[in-house]
């Protein structure tokens, strides 16, 4: 079974989050900056990558972000600022 990656998108720091979920980070995050990605990055001009953790089985992805999504908010500001604290965009960092 391939790998695959949780990441979470936003428009500014503490802003609005997404969690996705995918086997192909760059290439997705680059949908998302092109407005094809999801319909609530759209929505919400989502084109920053603040986290990104990868999963050496896809279906580890896909629970990693089941739990994310079901976390308090502020859990999830928490874990970004931890592992980015200037919620940088990793996107333009190569990640």
């Amino acid at each position: 079974m391939r790998g695959g990656w949780t990441y979470i998108m936003t428009n500014k720091p503490r802003g609005v989050l997404y969690i996705g979920v995918t086997n192909a980070l760059h290439a997705r995050v680059d949908q998302h900056r092109r407005g094809v990605g999801s319909a609530f990055c759209r929505q919400h001009n989502l084109h920053r990558l603040v986290l990104a953790e990868r999963h050496e089985d896809i279906r580890e992805a896909i629970a990693r972000e089941k739990a994310l999504k079901a976390w308090k908010r502020e859990w999830k500001i928490r874990l970004i600022e931890e592992a980015n604290p200037e919620w940088r965009d990793l996107f333009d960092l190569g990640a």
